[in-house]
């Protein structure tokens, strides 16, 4: 059973994701089927047809090798029906130049919006508030992120933050501040030095006894690939 705070409608990280039934622009899916064992990103939009959610959703719909790549899935969510979706989506895809992709959640009785906390009435009265949710392949929710109505998301950002996620799932390992892709990583003190290169693949550079800093292994395992 997700672990959600019944009184308060918030999920919290380390949650296991809420599970629910909704109508989307691709069919009627249950949410935790859906997932199936991938990453995914659950974002929200207040409304159809507003002009910021129009640039983030086109922006999306733009940047599929990307979360192709992570194998990551992608599904949005607003308020209105699966009609209105589908009309704003052939908006999207002319000011993107691209096609959308991924589903759309139908919420028109705000069940998903107030399961995921997503309703802020000081901010959008009955309206989602545009909020972003990482869930790891175990269903956990690993990131959440709330925007205001006025600010476009970031998705260099996003896609910055799955890495991390995904580095610090797979090796014990964390990524210090303003961190990018091949940049050197935090070895977990749980790993002694001498063992670095067996566990993460390199040796570790000792800046403090408690801050040890390794190379990259996701970028090893890129060019693998």
């Amino acid at each position: 059973m997700a672990e959600v705070d019944d009184e308060l409608g918030v999920v919290r990280l380390g949650d296991e994701a809420p599970d629910f039934e909704a109508e989307t622009t691709h069919g009627r899916i249950r949410f935790h089927e859906w997932l199936g064992g991938s990453w995914a990103i659950l974002f929200s939009h207040p409304r159809d047809f507003t002009p910021v959610c129009t640039t983030e959703l086109g922006e999306v719909a733009r940047l599929r090798p990307e979360f192709e790549r992570r194998g990551v899935r992608v599904i949005g969510l607003s308020v209105d029906d699966v009609d209105s979706h589908r009309r704003w989506e052939a908006d999207i895809a002319d000011v993107a130049g691209a096609p959308m992709w991924f589903p759309m959640i139908a919420d028109p009785d705000r069940h998903v919006s107030t399961l995921y906390g997503m309703i802020h009435p000081k901010e959008l009265d009955s309206a989602t508030v545009r909020s972003v949710f990482v869930i790891d392949p175990d269903r956990r929710v690993r990131l959440m992120i709330t925007y205001p109505a006025s600010v476009g998301r970031s998705f260099p950002e996003i896609l910055r933050v799955l890495d991390a996620l995904q580095r610090t799932a797979r090796y014990p390992v964390s990524t210090p501040a303003n961190w990018s892709p091949g940049e050197r990583l935090i070895l977990a003190p749980s790993v002694p030095t001498d063992q670095a290169r067996a566990v993460v693949g390199s040796d570790a550079t000792e800046l403090r006894p408690y801050l040890r800093l390794v190379d990259d292994p996701g970028v090893a395992t890129s060019e693998a690939q």
